[in-house]
């Protein structure tokens, strides 16, 4: 018996008061000092406030507002080391309008619905009753505001935040290109000429590479009025730098895409009409937002900009709209990256959210910062997502919170800053059910944050992206494809929840490649040449798995043998899908075999020839128009030679069509083959099976991503219809959730998700016998004891443990209600992350 053994045995023997105080260290017992400070969870949080809870502005009323702010978040800004406020006062035209007169009044938030409403009256609201048509003041004969006003509610926020939490407070103001919030005389009216955009209709819209006319009223920046051809650019930093210095702002938030894309809402744009893509004007559109940054940089220098970004992807804004990001983080304009793009609450589409938010954090700007951000009020679309949208359900918590950002010293880059729009109403009103409700879910999402790569790990080709999109031989079509694809992907149940840029690959992959040994590597094919296939070839090598994904015609030489790659004539169009990969459940009809591939968007046609009949790669599914067929996924099992890993490729349609709509439109699952789903699917060939039965084929997919933290996996999910139920199996055995019963059967583990879900795993199971298994957090019993995990219902099963630190493990079969000094025997794999213990019927208990 070990000394550590000797200890916690005499400590059994003792009452427990006795064996606490008997204890060495509280480290022995498992228990910690009655009060320690909790560890931060973010860098900074930022409440987003508009001035509709300022109803009077008294000096007792602003610091009775102030201090509700901050109490009401209180348990949050505890694990925070500094906090931050924005401030929606109006659109920014009160940036525009600024005369450095701290009297003048301004034209401020105080409205629901469209502060300037189309002229037209909507098509489906010609009479203007609802709030896209028109607007509504929020309360009777609102207060005026004054800059001098804003200027004491940023002094009282940063006072009273200071005095409440005992941290720094900055205040943020905000500038948005649109005109939703206030109304805006500068924008729409007298300087018409920067609203050429066309985001929310004709002329709605600031093109923040416009040139403004002449004009003689003074500004606070240009004194003597605007001279004729003045950029956007010039003249927002010159505003701005005046406007946030004069009333005590510390930064500027540029909203809604602002100096990212000229059509921030939309897959269609300058390079891209959904009819054909167009290269020639990248470098002309790339230049045009450099010179915005770098004219606003001029004016503006001592500021920080914090920025929302577009609603898409990176590759989706380069291909249609040349949004040069990479310039935007590198050129030393000062930039925080932007956060997850809110609009999945509104539209539901978290595989864009998702695939978005990975994309532009697999680089950063240089100071290594990337937000989150939640969407709990509106203050102008009287809806409050938590309460309404989301209907309480933390999913948009979990899912973008279960993302792992892999830096290139192979370590996880977590979230830095948290930011909630908004934390009051369109009624100016703060409810404090709401971060009552909403605080424990992040904290609970931030504790169990990943600290490794999850079971797929995205090498997201940016810098390839903006080469391919402004190099000497562009290719926007793979561009805008890769990531529209992996959008449809996710959404039907692909667990990507990691990215690595390929930059970033290389050199954490040549620092520590083992870091890389329990996840599978995804790569585009279209770029898999080069370095990167040296890199997936070593992998390979070593026992890696390896995934593409993707037209394999620029893919290295090396890949494209190893899979038996050859052209043949190309097919597009409506095809039939045949696969050997299992497909999902349908209790009421039938999943389609017709699949519509559109090459346009799709990275060209199909054109790979089945691999002859002696080949060991092998065929996982094709398509046919009746007279050839095309093979469009694909896996070989010892890729490069005995004890090497698998490699498998899906070729991949985006299965959707490009419309009037602001985002492309999936096919019809009741007359078309989702191929995105393939991805999926084509999973199995590494050991993990993710299947889905569903009432419909048009019931939507679950979205499941697996998350990596001390050792364990953490699922989190969204299921849009709870109807749904997935079956779940790991290259171990079925995972086995904590807190949950499962159905047993065929290797798999079946649940019936809630619509949000997270869960941990730290133990599979394999057992021939069907069986109701269930796993329970036990309670500890005994001062010594850590955790204890309670498994129920296993048949002569063979059960994988994947223990979360290096205490000593005991695992044993009976009652809860005593110890055992001795263990049951099991093995040690993977250098002790996995324990094995086989044979086991009943209950098994773990302790450690």
């Amino acid at each position: 018996m070990s000394a550590s053994d000797i200890r916690r045995r005499d400590l059994l023997r003792l009452p427990i008061a006795a064996a606490l105080a008997s204890a060495a260290s509280a480290e022995d017992v498992g228990v910690g000092p009655l009060y320690a400070p909790p560890d931060p969870a973010f860098h900074r949080v930022t409440l987003e406030v508009s001035l509709k809870p300022f109803r009077a502005h008294d000096e007792d009323s602003i610091r009775a507002v102030c201090e509700q702010i901050f109490r009401s978040w209180a348990p949050l800004l505890r694990r925070t080391k500094s906090i931050a406020v924005m401030l929606w006062s109006a659109d920014g035209s009160e940036i525009l309008e600024y005369r450095g007169r701290i009297d003048d009044a301004f034209d401020w938030a105080r409205y629901l619905g469209d502060a300037n409403p189309p002229k037209t009256p909507p098509a489906d609201d010609p009479e203007r009753k609802g709030a896209h048509g028109r607007n509504w003041l929020y309360m009777d004969n609102p207060p005026q505001v004054t800059y001098g006003t804003l200027r004491r509610i940023v002094a009282a926020l940063k006072q009273v935040g200071s005095e409440v939490t005992g941290k720094p407070v900055v205040v943020g103001a905000t500038f948005d290109p649109g005109g939703e919030f206030a109304q805006s005389t500068f924008k729409f009216v007298r300087h018409a000429e920067i609203a050429t955009g066309g985001t929310r209709g004709p002329n709605t819209w600031v093109n923040c590479t416009a040139k403004l006319k002449a004009d003689p009223r003074p500004y606070a920046a240009f004194p003597q009025g605007i001279p004729e051809g003045t950029s956007f650019g010039a003249f927002l930093g010159g505003q701005s730098q005046r406007f946030l210095t004069d009333l005590g702002f510390d930064y500027i938030w540029f909203s809604n895409g602002l100096g990212f894309s000229l059509s921030p809402w939309n897959a269609t744009g300058p390079l891209f009409d959904g009819k054909s893509f167009d290269a020639r004007r990248a470098p002309e559109v790339r230049d045009a937002i450099l010179s915005f940054w770098r004219d606003f940089r001029s004016q503006c220098k001592s500021f920080p900009i914090e920025t929302r970004g577009s609603n898409l992807t990176v590759g989706a804004d380069l291909s249609a709209s040349a949004s040069p990001v990479r310039e935007i983080y590198r050129s030393g304009f000062h930039v925080i990256a932007p956060p997850n793009s809110p609009w999945a609450a509104l539209d539901g589409d978290f595989g864009l959210e998702i695939v978005g938010y990975l994309s532009r954090i697999s680089e950063l700007p240089p100071e290594n910062i990337y937000p989150f951000r939640f969407y709990t009020h509106d203050p102008w679309w009287m809806n409050s997502p938590w309460l309404d949208r989301y209907g309480r359900e933390p999913h948009d918590i979990y899912l973008p919170l279960s993302l792992a950002r892999v830096n290139g010293d192979a370590t996880i880059t977590r979230p830095a800053y948290l930011e909630f729009l908004t934390i009051d109403n369109s009624f100016g009103r703060m409810p404090e059910k709401v971060p009552n409700e909403v605080i424990p879910h992040i904290l609970l999402a931030m504790d169990d944050y990943s600290d490794a790569p999850g079971a797929v790990t995205w090498i997201y080709p940016f810098d390839e992206y903006h080469d391919m999109t402004f190099g000497p031989a562009p290719r926007l079509n793979e561009v805008f494809f890769g990531d529209w694809f992996l959008r449809g992907a996710v959404n039907n149940g692909f667990p990507l929840n990691t990215v690595v840029s390929t930059r970033q690959f290389a050199a954490s992959y040549r620092a520590n490649p083992s870091y890389y040994d329990a996840t599978i590597l995804l790569a585009y094919a279209p770029v898999a040449a080069g370095d990167l296939e040296r890199l997936l070839i070593e992998a390979l090598n070593r026992g890696q798995n390896v995934m593409l994904y993707g037209p394999l015609d620029h893919a290295g030489p090396v890949l494209r043998r190893l899979l038996h790659f050859r052209q043949g004539a190309p097919l597009s169009g409506e095809l039939t899908v045949e696969t050997s990969l299992p497909l999902d459940r349908i209790e009421h009809g039938e999943i389609p075999k017709r699949i519509h591939h559109r090459g346009l968007i799709s990275a060209g046609p199909i054109d790979a020839i089945p691999p002859a009949s002696t080949s060991d790669v092998r065929v996982l599914a094709t398509a046919s128009d009746g007279q050839a067929t095309r093979v469009i996924a694909l896996s070989r099992r010892n890729a490069t030679g005995a004890g090497s890993g698998t490699l498998a490729w899906v070729r991949g349609s985006f299965c959707c069509s490009i419309g009037a709509g602001r985002l492309p439109l999936p096919d019809d699952p009741r007359q078309y083959f989702q191929g995105e789903a393939l991805m999926r699917m084509a999973l199995s060939e590494f050991g993990y099976s993710i299947h889905f039965s569903k009432p419909a084929p048009e019931t939507r997919s679950p979205l499941v991503l697996m998350a990596r933290h001390k050792n364990g996996y953490f699922l989190s999910c969204y299921s849009p219809s709870t109807t749904a139920s997935v079956d779940l199996r790991f290259p171990q055995g079925a995972p086995i959730l904590v807190g949950a019963e499962t159905w047993f059967e065929n290797g798999h583990s079946r649940y019936t998700p809630p619509r949000a879900w997270h869960k941990e795993v730290r133990c599979l199971v394999d057992q021939v016998e069907a069986s109701e298994i269930s796993c329970v957090e036990a309670i500890s019993e005994f001062p010594f004891i850590e955790r204890r995990l309670a498994l129920n219902g296993l048949k002569n099963a063979t059960v994988h443990f994947f223990p979360e630190n290096d205490r000593r493990v005991i695992m044993e079969q009976g009652d809860l209600h005593y110890y055992n000094q001795t263990s049951l025997p099991y093995e040690r794999a993977d250098s002790g992350k996995r324990l094995i213990a086989k044979g086991i019927t009943g209950r098994l208990t773990i302790s450690w």
